[in-house]
């Protein structure tokens, strides 16, 4: 075989492999893993006294987050799954961080205590809640919160 026969034997395959591949990738996005709700804002508001075995008295964001607070004072806690609040760990079901939607990819996720401290000091703090079982994001910004035994709450939070 001459060197002109040898160097087509390897030249041709390679080029008929460069020719059939597509120089342009097709780059997709993937899905994200998780909902972020920014469709506008809702407030929801539990009475001081108010009995929050009530639906009145529960913000029922999905089928298992129905966030309430007891009358004796104390935090908030998800009715759906649990019967009181449980300072370490409720609402159950739910993680918060301070800060906003735009920032979710940087905060840090907690229970609802860790995440703010003491709940009386919430009010006018920019929030972020994701709801564990159905990988949501939400805003929160609690606008009231009653001390002592009365188990009031306000917030403003945003829906789908």
């Amino acid at each position: 075989m001459n060197k002109i026969n040898l160097y087509l034997l390897f030249l041709l395959p390679l080029l008929f492999f460069i020719s059939c591949s597509d120089d342009k990738v097709d780059h997709v996005d993937p899905e994200p893993e998780y909902t972020i709700w920014n469709g506008g804002k809702i407030t929801f508001e539990k009475a001081d006294g108010a009995d929050p075995n009530s639906a009145l008295a529960q913000d029922r964001i999905t089928d298992l987050v129905w966030i309430t607070r007891g009358n004796s004072g104390g935090q908030i806690y998800n009715i759906a799954k649990e019967s009181a609040a449980d300072k370490n760990k409720s609402p159950l079901g739910t993680k918060w961080a301070i800060g906003t939607l735009d920032e979710i990819d940087q905060l840090s996720f907690n229970d609802f205590r860790t995440a703010v401290g003491e709940p009386k000091e919430v009010v006018g703090k920019n929030l972020v809640l994701y709801l564990e079982d159905h990988s949501t994001y939400i805003s929160v910004k609690f606008t009231s919160w009653s001390s002592g035994s009365k188990g009031g709450f306000a917030y403003e939070r945003s829906i789908p």
